[in-house]
């Protein structure tokens, strides 16, 4: 999933803060509340506890970096963010208390905007994500992860069926969606979001 940048994590992690009008100050505007990214300290604890980075073509702390840097081309050609299941895992464990999964929001929308991103995996996965949301209120991991690896990474869809087998003989994954209890409540909640956006 390369975009062709190399990115050196332990050069870009004494990257400085940006100055006024840099893309970390662009980033921390466009994301709602206090999202702390300037606080972040290159720890890692996110990209260990996500359970989509060996997708990822940077790290969470990479692209933090790399925001630092004023890399903002590279940051929003990333699939970083589209990979992101929304689990909030990395936030959870987060020792800085960073708002990661709401700053993949932020930077997923600002590469819409920018056209910036991969179409071959960015929409598609974004979309059957939220396929399963509006139609069940929930991701549907086996799923979502068939899905994907059968129509972009055929030849590695092989490689995950120790895993999850592993996960189901577990109990840790389902073979079918569950829907949850209020269905048409959320959908009138996102429809009402939709709107929303539209007026704003």
């Amino acid at each position: 999933m390369s975009n062709g940048t190399s990115v050196h994590p332990d050069t870009l992690a004494s990257a400085p803060t940006g100055a006024p009008g840099s893309f970390l100050d662009e980033v921390l505007a466009a994301t709602p509340g206090d999202s702390r990214l300037d606080m972040c300290i290159q720890c890692g604890t996110c990209g260990g506890s996500c359970p989509s980075a060996s997708d990822m073509d940077h790290t969470p702390r990479q692209l933090f970096a790399m925001i630092r840097a004023d890399m903002r081309e590279a940051v929003l050609r990333s699939s970083t963010p589209w990979y992101c299941v929304s689990c909030y895992y990395c936030t959870v464990r987060c020792p800085q208390e960073v708002h990661i999964t709401d700053v993949m929001y932020t930077l997923k929308s600002m590469a819409i905007r920018a056209k910036l991103y991969d179409e071959a995996i960015a929409p598609d996965f974004s979309q059957t994500f939220i396929d399963y949301i509006e139609n069940y209120g929930r991701s549907f991991e086996f799923g979502l992860a068939t899905r994907h690896n059968l129509k972009h990474r055929l030849r590695q869809a092989p490689s995950m069926i120790p895993m999850g087998l592993g996960m189901f003989t577990k109990g840790r994954m389902d073979l079918t969606p569950q829907r949850i209890e209020g269905i048409d409540q959320l959908r009138s909640i996102l429809a009402c979001a939709i709107e929303l956006e539209a007026v704003g």
